[in-house]
């Protein structure tokens, strides 16, 4: 069966987040922990949260997976920019507790003209400094396109960041097809080869989502512009491979295509009739 779900807002509620996502055919969602330009998350309701997780062991939820906001930049050099971020990722991993066993995804990061190495390094740091043992989420690296100065477009960039984090045991990865094609990885036409890299590079157990968006620019663009699925430069075909395929097929897939609630669900069906 597909694990297949689309971005729904934490405002409406975590219970009804659920009963949204099995409205238009979902068995997953993602969502923002906060407003994803940033500022504070709303008060956590416990009975609300259990509420959720009734729900989805109701009706055979994959993992779900919070989004951290968009202004998230670890590795920036602006100093109040990196105590945001290590303020923020603090804050929602503690919170992810009340929803155990589920997923935590980011974006690494912009180095803005400090280099990749030291992006890294502070990547790392950031980290190294709220991870601990015995938490039960798994915090995603997400793949990015390579725009601007952003970490995180290559395999070797996410494996050196896996590598110099101390509980790395806590990681995975979260896969974006646009991001990935955009940096320069042809899943449209070699998608066996790009697995075949990952797993050489990262380690094909690392990968535990898929953000599943087709691409409105070419491959290795680095533009990072989403596009509906079967509608961009990636296309349809390529979309069925990706979700029937052996390795893939099995993960949570999140939607990110440019839509309202109706076009997910279409896009749901679509890629389950697959």
């Amino acid at each position: 069966m597909l694990n297949i779900g689309c971005h729904l807002s934490v405002s409406q509620g975590y219970e009804n987040m659920g009963r949204q996502a099995l409205a238009l055919g979902a068995n997953t969602f993602q969502f923002f922990t906060r407003n994803p330009r940033g500022g504070k998350a709303k008060s956590i309701d416990t009975e609300d949260i259990n509420n959720l997780i009734k729900l989805m062991e109701e009706h055979n939820f994959s993992k779900i997976l919070a989004h951290a906001p968009y202004t998230l930049n670890p590795c920036s050099k602006d100093e109040r920019t990196r105590q945001f971020a290590f303020e923020t990722m603090a804050d929602d991993l503690r919170r992810m507790e009340y929803l155990p066993d589920n997923m935590y995804n980011f974006h690494p990061g912009s180095h803005v003209g400090q280099g990749t190495e030291k992006g890294i390094e502070l990547i790392c740091e950031l980290l190294n400094s709220v991870l601990w043992e015995d938490m039960s989420t798994t915090v995603l690296l997400e793949t990015m396109s390579g725009k601007g100065s952003e970490v995180g477009s290559r395999f070797e960039e996410l494996r050196e960041i896996i590598n110099r984090t101390e509980l790395n045991t806590k990681l995975g990865i979260c896969l974006d097809t646009c991001h990935v094609f955009d940096g320069g990885y042809d899943i449209k036409d070699n998608l066996e080869g790009v697995l075949e890299e990952f797993d050489r590079i990262i380690g094909i157990s690392r990968l535990k989502a898929l953000h599943l968006n087709d691409s409105k620019n070419v491959l290795g663009s680095h533009k990072d512009r989403h596009e509906k699925i079967g509608e961009g430069y990636i296309g349809l075909d390529a979309f069925e491979r990706i979700v029937t395929h052996p390795i893939l097929r099995t993960l949570p897939c999140f939607l990110e295509t440019p839509n309202e609630l109706d076009g997910y669900a279409r896009e749901i069906a679509l890629l389950k009739s697959f």
